[in-house]
């Protein structure tokens, strides 16, 4: 399956002209912003595959209990002190090999993003999926404003619903208090007592609908974006060992440039593997996404319309039946808060 995305992603080159514009670039302001999401990933120097004695690697270098007499302690034979030398030594060493690769990994990315934003390199683009991309991030930013205003609405209502139990409250006291208003007060009364049932029953479809919304924009939507974030890493990287290959191909032949390329031809070789490979996980997180979206908002928009025209057309059995249609359950009516939903 990945190789078959492979082969249709139209990928290509892109040279930058003097004013470090491809077309599709962001704009120059975003470049410290990029600068930071290349340092942001420092190296761990707390994972290192050398140990000591004792932890995980052989006895030497333990000092054994038999050596423990009375209230004395018989120094640690030569030999140990330096093992535990020689292994402090190895750390040390690895450590510094990690902080090193990712420095020079670091130069060679910085260098790639600078060039390629003023005007002095090319950059890989694959046009089809860098629009999907920029489609999806307008997208969601898109649900983000129908998500808050959901949100709006729900306190709003909220409101409401409680300002109309008040009111019911008060038009029933004084239907007992004024006897000869009292059939006019009782009417109000329970009117908005059916007003303020109806409005929790609306407030539990609102609800449902800004929680799946909200689980679509800030889950699934997020987790595609992070893989994609991944994907733009990769290519930084990619771009930027292709440009060390393409100008260590053309200096002079010796034996020191030969060296040197093979080991750039294998490292070029291999941020291209992980470069295609983000490429078609993001080619397929997209098209699933795609498909999650319409079949979540088709659901959502066809309880929402239900639901909100019942209500203002005072059809109290529609708007109960299209929660039950929607295998919504509300919980116990006449809540402090808003009536929170599950889902059946």
């Amino acid at each position: 399956m990945t190789d078959g995305l492979m082969s249709k992603a139209a990928t290509m080159e892109i040279p930058i002209n003097g004013a470090g514009d491809t077309g599709s670039l962001p704009e120059d302001d975003g470049l410290e912003q990029d600068l930071q999401q290349v340092m942001v990933s420092g190296p761990n120097l707390n994972e290192t595959s050398i140990v000591s004695g004792g932890y995980g690697g052989t006895a030497e270098g333990i000092i054994p209990t038999s050596t423990v007499k009375g209230s004395g302690l018989h120094p640690p034979h030569p030999s140990s002190l330096a093992t535990g030398d020689e292994a402090a030594r190895g750390i040390a060493v690895e450590k510094f090999d990690i902080v090193k690769k990712w420095g020079i990994n670091t130069y060679k990315c910085t260098k790639q993003l600078i060039s390629e934003r003023f005007g002095r390199g090319s950059r890989t683009v694959d046009l089809e999926l860098e629009t999907q991309i920029e489609l999806l991030r307008d997208t969601k930013r898109k649900y983000e404003c129908v998500l808050q205003l959901g949100r709006a609405l729900t306190h709003h209502f909220y409101s409401l619903v409680q300002t109309q139990r008040a009111l019911g409250d008060a038009f029933s006291d004084l239907s007992q208090k004024s006897p000869e208003l009292q059939e006019e007060f009782g009417c109000n009364a329970e009117t908005q007592k059916l007003l303020c049932k109806n409005g929790e029953t609306l407030l539990g479809a609102v609800n449902f609908f800004v929680s799946s919304i909200n689980t679509l924009v800030n889950k699934t939507m997020e987790d595609t974006l992070m893989t994609v974030k991944q994907y733009e890493t990769a290519r930084l990287e990619y771009d930027a060992y292709r440009t060390d290959l393409e100008e260590l191909s053309m200096s002079p032949r010796d034996t020191s440039t030969l060296c040197r390329l093979d080991a750039a031809q294998s490292h070029f070789q291999s941020h291209k593997e992980k470069y295609e490979k983000l490429r078609a996980d993001v080619a397929i997180k997209l098209k699933f996404l795609e498909e999650n979206k319409i079949k979540v908002m088709h659901k959502q928009l066809l309880l929402f319309h239900n639901a909100v025209s019942a209500y203002f057309a005072g059809n109290q059995q529609q708007l109960v039946q299209t929660l039950r249609q929607f295998n919504i359950k509300l919980k116990t009516p006449g809540a402090e808060k808003p009536s929170w939903l599950e889902e059946q």
